[in-house]
């Protein structure tokens, strides 16, 4: 009998463990990179709870990753160093030929628009009177905030120059300073910007939507895996806790994707990153 009740304890003490045990058996880690369109610390308080949910929800250690700037990212995921990567439109159609990322979710109800800004106070009302003059840009291969304007542009015969300054924040900080008449972001950073500077600045054109960003996971990693994360996105909508947490990167939801769903991006035939 004694042996019998030491048995059965054992059993409860080990499905305790199993059940309270949100890390696989081999404690692997995986990388969930973040476009670098806002500072790091910026990303990192915005990301770090959500993929904390997500990681409790499937039961892997999930860490938040970025890069210091756009072109080091590209760099990043065309070597295939991340997991996972939540990448813009434009960087998904080339990066999942290039290096295999295959998207599994993007935003609910969502379609990205690029904007440029100026000041409030600015005497600018049309687009072509920036002819002429220096803008500012996050990177060459920002979809919305640099390519969608300059596609505007060139449509226009509008001649600009551009300034790359690393980030949407770096744009929307240098046009509140006056360092530049005008600088192309995207809706939902510029709604993001601590209110000091987007009070500053006003929205003068905004582009039309296309299919937004990207959750992409590298082909290495397990199918049923990414189908669990998948679904550990999608759910994110279904609590109060995930809605806050949403709410945090200006998210209704997010929803199951496939590769065809960034065909109208591909319809755009850019052709910027082939080098890299």
């Amino acid at each position: 009998m004694k042996n019998i009740l030491i048995t059965f304890f054992l059993l409860l003490l080990a499905n305790f463990f199993l059940a309270g045990n949100t890390k696989p058996a081999n404690n692997e880690t995986l990388t969930f990179a973040v476009v670098p369109q806002q500072s790091a610390s910026k990303l990192a308080r915005l990301w770090t709870p959500i993929l904390q949910n997500i990681s409790q929800q499937v039961g892997v250690s999930i860490k938040f990753r970025t890069a210091p700037n756009i072109p080091t990212f590209e760099k990043r995921v065309a070597a295939g160093e991340y997991d996972m990567a939540y990448m813009n439109p434009y960087h998904y159609t080339v990066y999942s030929k290039k290096s295999g990322y295959i998207a599994f979710a993007k935003a609910l109800d969502k379609r990205i628009k690029g904007i440029i800004v100026i000041k409030k106070d600015s005497s600018i009302t049309e687009m072509k009177q920036l002819s002429g003059n220096t803008l500012a840009f996050p990177a060459p291969a920002a979809f919305a905030a640099t390519v969608l304007p300059r596609v505007f542009f060139a449509k226009e015969n509008i001649t600009i120059s551009e300034k790359y300054v690393s980030s949407h924040d770096s744009v929307y900080r240098a046009v509140a300073k006056g360092l530049y008449p005008a600088g192309g972001g995207v809706i939902r950073t510029f709604k993001n910007m601590q209110p000091e500077i987007s009070d500053q600045l006003k929205i003068l054109w905004t582009s039309k939507g296309y299919t937004p960003h990207a959750f992409a996971a590298h082909p290495k990693m397990n199918k049923e895996l990414v189908k669990k994360i998948q679904e550990a996105f999608s759910n994110l909508n279904q609590t109060s806790q995930g809605k806050k947490l949403l709410q945090s990167i200006k998210l209704k939801g997010i929803t199951q994707a496939n590769d065809k769903d960034w065909d109208d991006v591909r319809g755009l035939k850019i052709d910027l990153l082939n080098s890299n």
